[in-house]
């Protein structure tokens, strides 16, 4: 009986082990929003706008506002040349900031 015990808490500590990975992001995901980030961040259209990314499982969603449709598609280009992009989502809209 108290074998049978340790067997099934040792199961449990190694399915529990496996399972609580899925609720954090993976790092790819975090090395995908790091990439866009930083190629948004450094062109001369799409800098300067009011941007947020978000990945899961590769997905990419734009979100915020551009000043030009230039921004909003050169945004879409840029996140889809990122390595590991599987898709993206472009929810930007176009207006000026004030």
């Amino acid at each position: 009986m108290k074998r049978t015990l340790q067997i099934l808490v040792l199961a449990a500590a190694c399915f529990s082990s496996v399972a609580a990975p899925q609720d954090k992001p993976s790092t790819n995901d975090d090395r995908i929003i790091d990439q866009v980030r930083m190629k948004l961040a450094t062109d001369a259209d799409v800098k300067g706008g009011d941007l947020d990314v978000q990945v899961k499982d590769g997905a990419v969603v734009l979100k915020g506002k551009v000043d030009t449709d230039r921004a909003k598609r050169k945004a879409e280009t840029l996140a889809k040349k990122v390595k590991g992009v599987k898709s993206v989502d472009n929810e930007l809209t176009v207006g000026s900031k004030f």
